[in-house]
């Protein structure tokens, strides 16, 4: 799908450093290379060279690449021009290919060409920033596996099978009075359960590879005072919040990333709760709250010197029922009681010492299996959440086109839904406002 007008952005960070990088995408860039680098470029050779602007005089020197259509990152005419990282060179320099006919590119742009050149698919389109994003080393590899295509040879796999089981349905379909019983012969009902099954794995690797992906929102509640930002120090191996003997000296949400055996954890310390005239703790406490609706797990911590209290079963009944909880019994380095896990009415209860790190391993192991991972992250792809959900989708119509049996017509449609979802992943089957919303949250010149 070939662009009649030809972008550029700046590559590399805001900012000052060694080397910064002016990219450029379209079609016949002779009108932007011959002006800027006085000559013509070789492919796919680096070519030192003068940038000048319109007067002739030079903008900056460094080195030039050309990478003609269609072996390039956009399937289009691609130059990279390297200089020096200096902001206003780096301006001059993205101007002087604004003069010559370029616009700026808009957010994503580079990789959605790229996407709709057919270099890459749409699911390796969304590892590209997933892999910039990336929040932990186990992260970056995942996104490195999906934009190696790893992600979508699964669900190409997928789509195979499913392609063949719909041929031979239609086939039936088609030719109702032949002896031959296409779907009998074929044994179609066992490969609906073997692709019901595949659909279920691929999903469940997929939730693995979204968590790795996202991350956990985990909101510290509790009274004043329980160890709330201790616990976040300790957690987070450094003082990110102050701790103090007074009540309410946390008053606005401290948030953390740390890393959880390569999952990000989002890690958000609140005010304490409790009844308050001062206005500005109000506030803060209303802010817990509101954190606490957004979360995907909350850690309730008590005073276990002092034992559970109605306070603290007040807060635990005043959390959203479908929300997980695990009870945090701080400070066993005051009392005779050993680090452990409990069960008790069905959810996690922990006793450590924020204080000493005693028992906060265990701690993270829990956090871990209260989410469902279950994986060491290695051989897993990054995942988002429409991704899922299209599974989601593909596996409610593979268990309904079973449930049809010799409805043939009925079996045909869910048969084709749940192509239709497999393909949303890829991006054969894409609406427009999708891939929008895709690529706006790219950064510029990738």
């Amino acid at each position: 799908m070939a662009s009649n007008d030809i972008i550029a952005a700046l590559a590399t960070a805001p900012g000052r450093s060694g080397i910064g990088i002016v990219r450029v995408s379209g079609p016949r860039l002779d009108c932007i290379i011959e002006p800027i680098v006085g000559k013509p470029l070789p492919p796919r050779r680096a070519v030192l060279a003068q940038f000048r602007d319109a007067q002739g005089a030079a903008i900056d020197q460094g080195v030039a690449l050309y990478f003609p259509s269609p072996r390039s990152y956009t399937g289009e005419d691609v130059l990279e021009l390297q200089g020096h990282g200096g902001p206003v060179v780096l301006q001059l320099l993205l101007k002087r290919c604004l003069e010559l006919g370029a616009r700026v590119a808009e957010p994503g742009e580079f990789t959605k060409r790229a996407f709709l050149n057919n270099k890459l698919d749409l699911a390796q389109a969304e590892s590209v920033i997933d892999l910039i994003d990336a929040a932990t080393a186990q992260a970056a590899r995942g996104a490195v596996r999906s934009l190696s295509g790893e992600f979508s040879s699964e669900i190409q796999e997928l789509r195979t099978k499913l392609i063949t089981l719909r041929m031979l349905v239609e086939a039936t379909l088609d030719f109702p009075d032949e002896e031959i019983d296409f779907l009998k012969q074929s044994d179609a009902k066992e490969s609906l359960k073997e692709l019901q099954t595949q659909v279920g794995a691929v999903l469940e690797a997929s939730r693995q590879g979204s968590l790795l992906r996202e991350g956990m929102h985990i909101v510290l509640a509790g009274r004043p005072n329980v160890g709330k930002s201790s616990l976040l120090n300790r957690m987070a191996g450094e003082e990110v919040a102050i701790v103090t003997d007074i009540p309410g000296t946390t008053r606005d949400a401290i948030r953390q990333v740390i890393n959880l055996s390569g999952v990000p954890a989002h890690i958000i310390d609140t005010a304490g709760l409790r009844e308050s005239e001062d206005p500005v703790e109000k506030i803060g406490i209303a802010r817990t709250w509101a954190a606490i609706e957004k979360a995907d797990l909350v850690l309730l911590l008590v005073d276990a010197t002092r034992g559970e209290a109605g306070a603290d079963r007040e807060i635990l009944a005043r959390l959203p029922s479908a929300l997980p909880c695990i009870r945090v019994m701080n400070k066993i380095d005051l009392m005779p009681r050993p680090a452990a896990v409990e069960q008790r009415d069905g959810a996690a209860v922990v006793w450590l010492s924020a204080k000493t790190g005693e028992g906060v391993d265990l701690l993270r192991a829990t956090l871990l299996e209260a989410v469902g991972w279950h994986s060491t992250g290695e051989g897993l792809f990054l995942a988002r959440a429409r991704h899922v959900q299209a599974l989601n989708r593909a596996r409610g119509h593979l268990k309904q086109a079973g449930a049809f049996g010799c409805e043939l017509e009925l079996l045909a449609e869910e048969l084709r839904l749940a192509q239709e979802a497999l393909s949303s992943i890829t991006g054969e089957f894409t609406p427009n406002d999708l891939l929008g919303e895709i690529f706006s949250h790219f950064c510029i010149g990738k």
